[in-house]
């Protein structure tokens, strides 16, 4: 497949005579201005206010649109850093029956929530699809259940993960991507995510897919579990997609959707610079691990987190046994890593 243009590298990165007068002044003014602030206790107060501007300006018509998915499309649905590229990774080479290869993963599976589609292949493309020997393309979104056009016809992936481990890849991430030096302290984020200030709520995303959970194009999978046996995982998607892999397919895909092969080429799922603070090592594999949250969460912060999150669920209603799967502190528990 011939590379797509510049125009759509999505890992491009902000070049260097805007990123290093910027951080030239982040250091000697906006860092310093900074502690002022958090010395002064305004920090929290100061950040949930621009997280607040960001939710508005991502929740502002991205989206897809007036566009119904066929059945051909296969929609991958997850919160932020449950294994999206992963799932991805997965499902589209089921599609491409272990074949599949591309200069970046957005240049054959669109985001139409992401803010820069200029940097993403659009929904209206369908060269993947037709380059695919199933016919199936791979459809990539973190909104909620009831913002994702719905069709019997259509195939759903919903990924989930221990909220404990979610923020920690997500507070890595967003501080490579958007923030870098700037990036508050862990307790001010983490106060942040389990406000009224948050991207995401946490609670209300999981629980507006778990309540739909008994459809039957729509498939629920937890990370850990796919970590635990990664054979198993391509076997259930693929069924659940109806593709029959023979077995040199079936070890192909298994390969390519390993955590050593996706990590080797990780400038094929390197995400965007979203600002001058972006670091240019950035990476979207990063560790490949469960139960490590406590890397960065004391066992208190881990509590808290699970306090969080079973207080919203209880809110909504859910029967989600959030105890059973999550709610054993990660600390606690040996991290694994993915085959």
């Amino acid at each position: 497949m011939t590379p797509l243009p510049a125009s759509r590298s999505h890992g491009r990165a902000f070049p260097a005579a805007v990123r290093y007068p910027v951080l030239a002044l982040t250091y000697v003014v906006l860092k310093p201005l900074m502690r002022l602030v958090d010395k002064a206790g305004y920090s929290e107060r100061v950040w949930a206010t621009l997280v607040r501007q960001m939710r508005r300006r991502l929740l502002a018509g991205h989206d897809f649109g007036d566009y119904l998915p066929t059945e051909y499309d296969v929609v991958v649905c997850t919160y932020p850093k449950c294994g999206t590229n992963w799932v991805m990774q997965i499902a589209y080479q089921i599609a491409m029956r272990g074949r599949g290869e591309f200069a970046h993963i957005h240049d054959v599976v669109p985001w139409p929530d992401f803010a820069r589609q200029d940097l993403v292949v659009p929904l209206s493309d369908e060269t993947a699809r037709k380059a695919a020997p199933t016919g199936l393309r791979v459809i990539k979104t973190h909104l909620a259940w009831d913002r994702i056009p719905y069709t019997p016809q259509a195939r759903y992936i919903c990924v989930i993960r221990d909220p404990k481990d979610t923020f920690v890849s997500f507070y890595h991430f967003v501080r490579d991507v958007m923030f870098g030096p700037l990036m508050p302290s862990v307790p001010v984020w983490l106060r942040i995510c389990f406000s009224d200030a948050a991207l995401l709520v946490w609670e209300e995303y999981f629980q507006s897919y778990w309540k739909a959970r008994q459809l039957p194009n729509l498939l629920i999978l937890r990370f850990e579990e796919i970590q635990a046996d990664l054979s198993q995982a391509v076997r259930t998607i693929a069924a659940f997609l109806a593709v029959e892999l023979t077995a040199d397919e079936f070890e192909l895909v298994c390969e390519k959707s390993s955590f050593a092969y996706m990590k080797r080429l990780g400038d094929k799922f390197i995400p965007s610079a979203l600002s001058p603070w972006s670091s240019p090592n950035r990476q979207m594999i990063r560790r490949g691990v469960s139960g490590g949250s406590a890397e960065l969460l004391s066992p208190e912060q881990q509590r808290f987190i699970d306090a969080q999150c079973k207080a919203g669920l209880a809110r909504l209603g859910s029967d989600f046994p959030f105890d059973e799967v999550w709610g054993k502190a990660s600390g606690d528990a040996a991290p694994t890593r993915t085959a």
